[in-house]
């Protein structure tokens, strides 16, 4: 039985629906990624979802008698308190009257305080809060937080695990999360993947990190202009046909304006065809009419370029030997060289707060290093991508911001209105128009780029460019980055963008160090040395010794090794099957048991395909290749 169920859902806020005629359902155990282009609807489903937000017409059902979370996307600047009392705010009237007991027994020393402990101890009693206030400790415990440590203290990944701990003290039913990878680095992403992996919970959430939807989405719901599309969960899979749906819509409304052309044509004949013409031929063409008129054609997509009309930098653009520098006596990192060269495409690669923009900083010499050699390169022109969005002014439009008190922008040698080539950054004339607080975070985004692209550059330092980009933007701005002649310094938590991006990789490994690896994300993960226990060297050295020795393998293991290739071929093939019906919308509009028997088929499939690969890399192994 679905735990939710949307039925023929509309909402507008303006001309257009957002949500036009939406039905949606999620059965236990899903893990739903909700994709679509900025503003197209997605935080405002998990809203109405969550009952924030009433729609104009429809049906929801199943929320109202569910135990429903929701991880919101940012971490509050004015929140403080104790972890456990943080953690506790989210049973509501429970965790309050808890909180108060623990204050009043620390100060009980009258009759009026011990009345109150007594009048809170049976309050707390019959709303079952001391059961919920283990659960609040087996929640900390869980998410491996410290309950007595102030959260205003904690970095922005802990803080981030703080508020799930929130959401999940409540033992939630369904667990909303809205851009849950913003602002944490890579180590937090990877833990937040493995315990959602692990945790059985129902998911709906919305994210822009590819690696994450990846290993997460068990289904991929499309929005697009008001419509919801569902299709089984490989990302890969989903683009390619969304690509063909995209395509076939395209011919199918060519066919359409080629047969409203002829009517239209028709129509205007004059007297005579006026005098003979076909009435029901006339009602025919004032339908198509009104069907053209209420389509909703695709959006268009962002055309972004850089500005390279800058001349070349020289050959070497940053030389540095044994560099050091320190922070309030703490080393950000020491003994650190390399060489930039012109076309380089650099990635720096590190958790949050170990010194990656200052890095950056210091190897353009805006900070001096407090030893090593430091060379720039001859004739740099450097452009930012600012992380923090200081370089908007919040008083200024879209269009100010961009090109100040001018009318037109010059990209690459040609002039440009600055209307045009903010169109060409999915801004409308009135969007750009608009004050930079009315945007959205995509758009604010968007328009950073919309500036950086506009200045004559040589070397791009992007800091953190992803958030809040939808994927198509991403993808097209890691084209653009690809082909990009100059030089390239990448901060960026999003493991895939770093992996279509960079050439090598600077790495903060331990405290202090950096090095260098050719690639992006993955292949450090290749390159990189085996991470050294407490143990020191011994435990690898175990390993290695434990390691089987290759041998020769059994008739029987080698006959079964032969044969792995053909049975993954052939596990691989149905679940392809399965895919396509599951990507079919009705799917989802059939009985219930037929739903539950094709995804049980599917987890079965996939439980046996990941048996048969394991046992292929076991063989494999044993055999030595």
């Amino acid at each position: 039985m679905p735990l939710i169920r949307l039925q023929n859902i509309h909402l507008s806020y303006g001309e257009q629906p957002l949500l036009d005629g939406v039905d949606f359902t999620v059965e236990p155990g899903e893990r739903v990624a909700l994709l679509g282009r900025n503003g197209e609807g997605k935080s405002t489903l998990l809203k109405i979802i969550a009952g924030e937000v009433a729609v104009d017409d429809g049906e929801v059902s199943g929320v109202d008698s569910l135990r429903i979370a929701k991880l919101q996307q940012d971490v509050p600047r004015n929140l403080s308190g104790s972890v456990e009392r943080v953690a506790a705010d989210g049973l509501g009237e429970v965790g309050a009257l808890i909180a108060e007991y623990h204050r009043v027994a620390a100060d009980c020393e009258d009759d009026e305080a011990m009345s109150r402990l007594a009048t809170l101890q049976s309050r707390i009693e019959a709303l079952d809060g001391w059961r919920l206030e283990q659960r609040v400790s087996e929640v900390l415990s869980r998410l491996q937080l410290p309950a007595e440590a102030e959260v205003s203290t904690l970095s922005g990944g802990l803080a981030r695990r703080v508020l799930l701990a929130r959401a999940l003290v409540t033992d939630p039913q369904l667990l909303l999360l809205d851009e849950p990878s913003n602002h944490l680095d890579i180590e937090s992403i990877q833990w937040l993947e493995e315990f959602l992996l692990g945790s059985g919970l129902t998911l709906i959430f919305v994210t822009h990190d590819r690696a994450f939807l990846r290993r997460l989405a068990t289904r991929i719901v499309d929005i697009d202009r008001g419509r919801l599309t569902s299709w089984p969960g490989d990302y890969d899979l989903y683009l390619q046909r969304k690509q063909a749906a995209l395509e076939a819509e395209e011919k199918r409304q060519a066919e359409f304006d080629r047969k409203l052309a002829i009517e239209e044509a028709w129509i205007r004949q004059g007297i005579k065809a006026r005098r003979t013409r076909n009435e029901g031929r006339v009602r025919a063409l004032k339908k198509l009419r009104e069907e053209r008129r209420r389509r909703r054609d695709q959006p268009g997509r962002a055309r972004i370029a850089a500005n390279e009309s800058a001349e070349r930098s020289g050959k070497v653009v940053v030389e540095a030997e044994n560099l050091a520098f320190s922070y309030d006596g703490e080393p950000v990192f020491r003994d650190f060289s390399t060489t930039i060269l012109r076309g380089d495409r650099v990635g720096i690669i590190g958790p949050n707060g170990c010194g990656k923009s200052t890095l950056v900083r210091v190897l353009l010499g805006e900070l001096s290093p407090d030893a090593g050699k430091l060379k720039l390169g001859t004739r740099l022109r450097i452009a930012y991508f600012d992380q923090l969005r200081q370089s908007l002014d919040p008083g200024k439009t879209a269009l100010e911001n961009v090109a100040g008190g001018s009318d037109s922008v010059t990209i690459n040698g040609k002039s440009r209105h600055v209307i045009s080539y903010l169109q060409d950054f999915l801004f409308s004339p009135r969007r750009a128009r608009a004050p930079i607080t009315r945007l959205s975070g995509g758009e604010t985004n968007r328009l950073l780029l919309a500036k950086l692209f506009a200045r004559p550059s040589n070397l791009l330092v992007l800091d953190e460019p992803t958030n809040d980009l939808d994927i198509e933007t991403l993808e097209l701005l890691e084209e653009l980055l690809a082909d990009y002649q100059g030089t390239v310094l990448l901060i960026s938590h999003d493991r895939e963008f770093i992996d279509r991006v960079a050439t090598s990789s600077l790495v903060f490994e331990s405290p202090g160090r950096i090095r260098e690896y050719v690639g992006g994300y993955s292949d450090w993960l290749r390159q990189r040395p085996e991470p050294r226990s407490e143990a020191g060297s011994k435990q690898p050295a175990a390993r290695r010794k434990a390691a089987p020795a290759p041998r020769k393998l059994s008739y029987k293991d080698q006959r079964e090794l032969d044969a792995l290739p053909e049975t993954i071929e052939k596990l691989e093939d149905r679940q392809a099957e399965i895919h396509e019906r599951m990507s079919d919308p009705a799917f989802y509009q059939q009985s219930r048991e037929l739903i539950a028997s094709e995804q049980a088929a599917l987890a079965e499939i996939e439980s046996a395909l990941e048996k048969a690969y394991q046992r292929w890399e076991e063989l494999d192994q044993m055999a030595g290749r």
